[in-house]
């Protein structure tokens, strides 16, 4: 298999508000991801499952570029996220909840100036746009500002922007969060797409059925570390994902649940 996510020792801390500094627990410090390592391979879908407060989006933000990692590096087709930040933004699709796109601007504008942004020449933009619009069923809503659109097309519009120079590592922040059902189904077809042309794809949920559906391999991410890696046949052991996701939540943690 040909690895092209290599992850080693990422860390990331972040200073507490003074409404959660407890200085006799962790001297006001958030250990948001503490040594992680993990690599991911050409067409697969790496799944990192965890509840909120993991680790899983401070992750994702170092894999993409946008924050440093206190210690560790990881590399993309080679390529450093830290010595080569603009090589790997270059190489990336990045979705987020968190991203928010300009409500004054059309769908039609949007993905012209991201495609234009990563230097697409103008026709395979246009074919680009044509296929992705048609696909998610923008094409009637182009000329619409942002802002006048429902939640899920907005989020379809977010979708497809991120991926407008065809990237092939893509990295997924709760793709389906805040999505009905038919649109929710729209997305996860697709990521099945995109792995089947041979992308990799990285994304975070705490879904336990979206796992089920989409992860070729998972990583389980309790308080920053990796509490186990591994497909979810071998992960599982013939129980379902939810109660194997609990047993090692209680394990780590020592909390029942």
């Amino acid at each position: 298999m040909e690895e092209i996510l290599k992850v080693d020792n990422l860390t990331k801390s972040f200073k507490q508000s003074k409404k959660l500094f407890k200085p006799e627990k962790n001297g006001g410090v958030k250990v948001a991801v503490n040594n992680l390592s993990f690599s991911a391979y050409k067409g697969e879908i790496f799944g990192l499952l965890g509840p909120n407060g993991a680790g899983k989006t401070t992750t994702l933000r170092m894999l993409a570029t946008l924050i440093k990692p206190d210690s560790g590096n990881a590399t993309i087709n080679g390529k450093s996220i830290v010595s080569d930040k603009e090589a790997v933004r270059r190489s990336i699709g990045f979705l987020t909840s968190e991203l928010k796109l300009d409500e004054t601007f059309t769908p039609e504008y949007l993905f012209n100036f991201f495609a234009d942004l990563y230097g697409v020449e103008t026709n395979v933009r246009n074919a680009r746009k044509t296929q992705l619009f048609s696909k998610f069923g923008i094409n009637e809503f182009a000329g619409q500002k942002l802002g006048n659109l429902s939640t899920g097309m907005k989020q379809k519009v977010s979708l497809v922007v991120s991926i407008a120079h065809d990237p092939e590592f893509i990295i997924f922040d709760e793709p389906t969060n805040g999505l009905d059902v038919l649109t929710g189904k729209v997305v996860t077809d697709f990521l099945q797409e995109l792995r089947a042309e041979g992308k990799t794809i990285i994304l975070s949920t705490h879904i336990f059925s979206l796992v089920e559906k989409l992860c070729d391999r998972v990583g389980i991410l309790i308080d920053g570390k990796l509490a186990a890696i591994d497909s979810l046949k071998n992960l599982t052991q013939e129980k379902n994902l939810e109660d194997t996701f609990f047993g090692l939540y209680e394990s780590v943690t020592g909390e029942k649940v």
